[in-house]
């Protein structure tokens, strides 16, 4: 190959090395969380949390006696225990007028209401017919959607009644070089109202955040930033280059080595 042709095939792989530089490089400030923390801290959570239950929520409630003939009837279940097949216990749908209709006593309103309040209630209610009833009660439909510069984006069942916002982007196998900690968005939806709440990961004023802990249903969205909008945007504009690029020095060459 003559110079002129070594000459193009540099400008080839100067061009192709700078693409790729301006669309991965990312500086230690943008990917470091809690850069605002000591050596050795201590912090005191003092984010009081507590789980609500929404519209749509599904639900499971048992209720248990010393005498379980008594405690049957506010129980649900589908199936019979014949032939060794286990009856499977009915679930409850909070309706969107945030009621349960719960067997012998009827409807509930349990939205906005807590776990431990919904026993309350219900133990309350049940006193006239049980005495000192067992009630367990567990949120079936758990999930959190991460979206946006994670490595694994999507959704994700939550085992318990609630999750840190750390804890679910672990799910997702955490933010990639190229996410927003400084401005992650949460959007939580409580019987059909949107709240969008922002959170900078960066900070450790992040664990006082009312979004610290999310609640079923929430979206996380992380935003790419200016060196992800930039290689998105180079992304067509420079394999037209590099395709124009490439011609061009092929047909020089060819050119070049005929003469």
């Amino acid at each position: 190959m003559t110079k002129i042709g070594k000459f193009f095939v540099k400008i080839f792989s100067f061009l192709t090395i700078s693409v790729f530089l301006l669309s991965s490089c990312a500086s230690k400030k943008e990917v470091v969380y809690f850069q605002n923390t000591g050596s050795f801290e201590t912090l005191v959570d003092k984010n009081s949390f507590t789980p609500k239950f929404k519209v749509d929520d599904l639900i499971s409630i048992h209720v248990s006696t010393l005498n379980s003939e008594a405690s049957a009837p506010f129980n649900l279940f589908r199936g019979a225990s014949e032939g060794g097949i286990r009856p499977e216990q009915v679930d409850y749908l909070i309706d969107k007028e945030g009621e349960i209709d719960f067997p012998v006593i009827g409807k509930i309103k349990i939205s906005g209401l807590s776990s431990e309040e919904v026993r309350a209630l219900l133990r309350d209610k049940l006193s006239e017919y049980l005495k000192e009833p067992i009630i367990n009660i567990r949120l079936k439909n758990f999930t959190v959607t991460i979206l946006g510069e994670v490595n694994r984006p999507g959704t994700y069942p939550v085992n318990g009644e609630r999750i840190t916002i750390l804890e679910a982007l672990g799910l997702a196998s955490d933010l990639t070089v190229k996410g927003i900690r400084e401005n992650v968005m949460v959007i939580r939806d409580f019987d059909g109202t949107k709240v969008y709440t922002r959170i900078d990961l960066t900070k450790k004023e992040a664990m006082s955040s009312p979004v610290y802990y999310l609640t079923q249903n929430d979206v996380v969205y992380v935003e790419p930033n200016q060196s992800a909008i930039t290689a998105s945007s180079l992304d067509n504009r420079a394999t037209i280059a590099v395709s124009i690029a490439s011609i061009l020095i092929t047909s020089t060459v060819l050119l070049i080595t005929r003469n």
